[in-house]
């Protein structure tokens, strides 16, 4: 099964985690889209969605999904969303499509937090794919010293400004193995927003586009 293949199964297993009458939080990225296509299918069943990026704000309203600002809903049943990477502990690294911020903020509000993935992006060890930190702009540059100091390579994402307004900065040359530690460390850098990391708010169910579920 090739990999677009295996997102859209993954992405429409998802569709089971589902509950009527409710707001349901989309996430963003190319398996989620194939996840939209599979709610849009059956919209009638809920009463609308929250959603970590404007990207996915125009896919779901463009099916007919009514978007709310996540203040409005409180907590929600369900989260779905992708990875860069997950462990066996179903630890994550997110934000390749730079809505990190707003994806952390979704899984916190969830009851259940389902993470959809391709085989690929399951790893042993996080840190292959580099790790996305949320920076406010003026900061850059002593955040990038300061995860220096810490072991990791930063590189600015140059042409990339993220929906509130900040920058990403890609930390490559990582080998995470506590992700809890790594990540409760980098979170009190002054001038980073959020982490890349989800350790203390992991993913409850991984379903991969290959079957399996852990």
């Amino acid at each position: 099964m090739d990999i677009d293949a295996q997102k859209r199964a993954a992405g429409e297993a998802a569709i089971e985690f589902i509950e009527d009458k409710a707001v349901i939080g989309v996430g963003t990225g190319s398996t989620v889209k194939y996840f939209i296509d599979a709610l849009a299918r059956v919209k009638h069943r809920i009463d609308g969605a929250v959603s970590s990026s404007e990207q996915s704000s125009r896919l779901l309203e463009a099916h007919g999904i009514k978007v709310f600002d996540p203040n409005a809903v409180g907590e929600i049943p369900v989260y779905i969303d992708g990875a860069d990477e997950c462990d066996p502990q179903r630890c994550l690294i997110k934000g390749g499509g730079a809505a990190l911020t707003r994806e952390k903020i979704l899984a916190a509000i969830a009851k259940k937090f389902v993470c959809i993935v391709d085989a690929h992006k399951c790893v042993d060890v996080l840190g292959k794919f580099p790790l996305p930190v949320e920076v406010i702009p003026m900061a850059r540059s002593y955040v990038a010293r300061e995860i220096q100091r810490r072991g990791g390579t930063p590189v600015w994402r140059a042409d990339c400004v993220t929906d509130n307004g900040n920058w990403i900065l890609d930390v490559h040359g990582l080998h995470i193995e506590d992700p809890l530690k790594l990540e409760s460390d980098w979170n009190q850098i002054t001038g980073v927003v959020t982490v890349g990391l989800f350790a203390h708010r992991p993913a409850d169910v991984v379903l991969v586009g290959d079957g399996r579920r852990f």
